[in-house]
């Protein structure tokens, strides 16, 4: 990939990541419920769910889901429900009195926050349609597919990895001193909980 391609393509990918949704939403509650460093799992699943959906999109399936009406709504309903299980989810969380602001409030497994943040990306096909639009600006046909399709993915992957983490999940901590208090973490978890379920509104509305 040419250099000023290869910009072009970084300059992209850098709007994207830096776009608010469910991505951004999971990354900056994980930060405030099981701290900075452990958010990083979440965005892991995030990326999981990205390299798919570029996958399915170098292999010409992406097409045919983006053409399919049927299969399409499947999984954008899918998403939006998903999104409003885990917006009620934490509507309804309990706060802990005995919070205390030095330590996580909790130590959520690992793979729990991975699997999360892969459905969360996974369940949301306009992604995939973006792919399908975005992806054929930066790939020339006359040159080998495969590095290039390497080379992207790496690019995209790296670059949302950083926002999410260094951005997201860092500006999650300003909100940190709230998470001391019952009311606080009340506000903090209706706040998070309806961002899902709005996200999942227009997921599910917004043609």
């Amino acid at each position: 990939m040419q250099p000023s391609l290869w910009l072009a393509l970084a300059g992209a990918g850098v709007l994207i990541s830096f776009t608010p949704g469910a991505g951004a939403i999971n990354t900056m509650n994980n930060s405030l419920n099981s701290g900075f460093r452990r958010s990083i799992w979440g965005i892991l699943g995030q990326q999981a769910a990205l390299i798919v959906h570029i996958a399915v999109v170098a292999l010409g399936v992406g097409v045919l889901v983006a053409g399919s009406p049927v299969v399409f709504n499947i999984i954008r309903f899918a998403g939006a429900a998903y999104l409003v299980f885990l917006g009620i989810r934490l509507i309804l969380h309990k706060p802990d009195p005995t919070r205390d602001l030095a330590a996580p409030r909790a130590r959520e497994p690992a793979w729990s926050m991975f699997r999360r943040g892969l459905w969360v990306n996974l369940l949301n096909p306009k992604a995939l349609v973006f792919f399908l639009a975005f992806m054929p600006q930066f790939i020339r046909p006359q040159q080998p597919l495969l590095p290039q399709y390497l080379v992207l993915t790496v690019t995209v992957v790296l670059i949302d990895v950083l926002v999410m983490w260094f951005f997201f999940a860092v500006a999650a901590k300003s909100f940190q001193r709230f998470t001391n208090t019952a009311r606080g973490q009340l506000i903090l978890n209706r706040t998070f909980g309806l961002l899902y379920v709005a996200v999942a509104v227009l997921l599910a509305l917004v043609h």
